[in-house]
């Protein structure tokens, strides 16, 4: 083993994840998953392809530079990716020239789009991003009514693959009369395409969030993101669910989503330590009885925040190991003196996932960094390999 730590993908995980959305979005709308990120931190190349065997025929991403890879990394012909922001110059054409949509929500875009497709010979695939009251990005009224103008005189460059917006945190209830009203403003924009005389395509405003709350929300496609990875966008979403779609209780404390995602590294070392020595850089941890340490080769550099120090834990033998001392570049210390002297150098350690009967869940570390899961997913440092698993 030549790297210090490796993250599983478990392919049965993904089907559940995958079978659960098109359960609650029913059989009409298009599952786009959402990659971007790396995958939420999964992989863009060892995940993109595992989704196509579970069923999943859409991406999305958000930069031209994701979309290369996903292209790349793409095994089937009628796999599609779109791209939801970045993606400028030689790009364009390029996306063109692959059959990668993307979004517009500037007329410099929608020029430039025009452009390629005319050199290319091939139209192309534009979603036009509607400005809502995220405030973000989107095409105001004007900058609207200009580029469907643009379309209806470029039939056959510009094609409208579908017109879209972003929902202001449709994961808190604190944004439920913000979500509203941004529904409201799409209607108004589609009602705009409609009158331009052009067919607006796939209709798509809804994430994870949007989707499992407001199925009102749910029209031709849905961006999936989080949960398909098997994480629910927030507390609020998870409980929405549980208090509108579960009857029974074994339902309430069943979870439909699987985590995706297990990462595992191996004992690198064990010392025991006296009482009264300090443990490992500074003096933030004090031996105050004698001690058993293993040595870890993960560090903030692969993800595990500084911020777990003496705070974190991981998996040994089916039990919890306290961090002990700083976490380091590349190796933290865990605490492994109650373990009946059964621990040794090459087990297994896991840091996100199952192991026995114990669990360790990304909201481990994200409620005690107080960061989202979603932030701490992408950290995980691309150089880790990923493995797709049964």
């Amino acid at each position: 083993m030549f790297d210090t730590s490796v993250i599983e993908l478990s392919r049965g995980a993904l089907k559940r994840n995958f079978r659960f959305m098109r359960r609650r979005l029913g059989p009409h709308p298009t599952i786009s998953c959402v990659i971007k990120g790396n995958a939420y931190g999964h992989g863009i190349e060892s995940f993109l392809p595992m989704a196509e065997e579970c069923g999943v025929g859409h991406f999305s991403v958000f930069s031209a530079s994701e979309a290369v890879r996903a292209v790349a990394s793409s095994c089937r012909d009628r796999t599609h990716v779109m791209v939801m922001g970045h993606i400028e110059g030689e790009a364009i054409p390029w996306a063109v020239e692959h059959g990668v949509s993307f979004y517009v929500f500037d007329l410099d875009r929608l020029e430039a789009a025009r452009k390629a497709a005319s050199r290319i010979g091939k139209p192309a695939l534009v979603h036009l991003e509607v400005e809502t009251g995220l405030n973000r990005t989107g095409l105001g009224d004007g900058d609207l009514d200009r580029a469907l103008e643009v379309l209806a005189e470029n039939r056959d460059r510009l094609r409208l693959s579908g017109v879209c917006t972003h929902y202001a945190g449709a994961e808190s209830v604190n944004n439920y009369l913000r979500i509203q009203e941004q529904k409201r403003r799409y209607d108004q924009a589609l009602e705009r395409v409609n009158a331009a005389g052009l067919e607006p395509g796939l209709r798509h405003t809804a994430c994870s969030a949007a989707a499992l709350t407001y199925p009102e929300t749910v029209m031709d496609m849905v961006r999936t993101g989080i949960a398909m990875y098997g994480f629910w966008p927030s507390e609020q979403t998870k409980m929405h669910y549980i208090r509108n779609c579960c009857q029974t209780p074994s339902q309430r404390r069943a979870n439909p989503l699987r985590r995706v995602m297990r990462w595992k590294s191996s004992i690198m070392s064990l010392k025991e330590v006296e009482a009264g020595e300090f443990i490992g850089y500074g003096t933030s941890c004090l031996a105050t009885r004698k001690r058993v340490l293993a040595s870890v080769p993960v560090g903030y550099y692969h993800g595990f925040a500084r911020s777990l120090s003496n705070l974190g834990y991981v998996l040994v033998h089916g039990r919890r190991a306290n961090v002990a001392g700083l976490v380091n570049m590349n190796a933290l210390l865990v605490d492994v003196t109650d373990m009946n002297g059964k621990v040794r150098k090459g087990d297994e350690v896991v840091l996100i996932g199952r192991q026995k009967r114990a669990h360790i869940s990304v909201s481990s570390f994200s409620d005690m960094t107080r960061n989202p899961n979603y932030e701490v997913l992408t950290r995980i440092p691309a150089c880790i390999p990923r493995v797709v698993v049964d």
